[in-house]
């Protein structure tokens, strides 16, 4: 991914972490400042952190070339963790989406992470996100905690 591309995935990238985090109850000052922290811990001078790993999700049927319908981002969790590794994005785009492509990227970041030394990949579904939690469960990924929330 060239750095144009980069720059581009990581502005839709932050923004949609902002959107969510709100939706799920955190004031848009404390999601700001959360996107801010994770861009400058895996992405300092913009680029990706040693581990990082950002791939197009690529529809090649019909042909070569094909058309880039999405992104997916993955890499260890912490350098203290190595084989620890995490999908911190996946992204497909609108038009695109429920055509299987979320199920293929989540499988070749399985074999990716595999291929860096991963012994586990985990990643975060927020809770109003049920088709992903969907996709997530028949891919035989298992819940490892849930935070709950009341507003007053």
């Amino acid at each position: 991914m060239g750095a144009g591309a980069l720059g581009a995935f990581l502005e839709r990238s932050s923004a949609e972490y902002v959107r969510e985090r709100i939706e799920a109850g955190d004031s848009p000052e404390y999601a700001a400042e959360r996107a801010a922290q994770s861009n400058a811990e895996y992405f300092p001078d913009g680029k990706p952190a040693e581990g990082q790993l950002i791939f197009d999700v690529v529809d090649d049927s019909q042909g070569e070339g094909g058309e880039v319908v999405g992104t997916i981002w993955i890499g260890p969790f912490s350098l203290e963790h190595p084989t620890a590794w995490w999908v911190f994005d996946v992204e497909i785009v609108a038009d695109k989406r429920g055509q299987g492509y979320g199920r293929l990227a989540m499988q070749l970041a399985e074999v990716a992470a595999r291929e860096h030394g991963a012994e586990k990949l985990g990643l975060n579904v927020f809770g109003h996100n049920s088709v992903a939690q969907n996709l997530y469960r028949s891919l035989g990924y298992e819940t490892t905690a849930i935070n709950m929330a009341k507003s007053l």
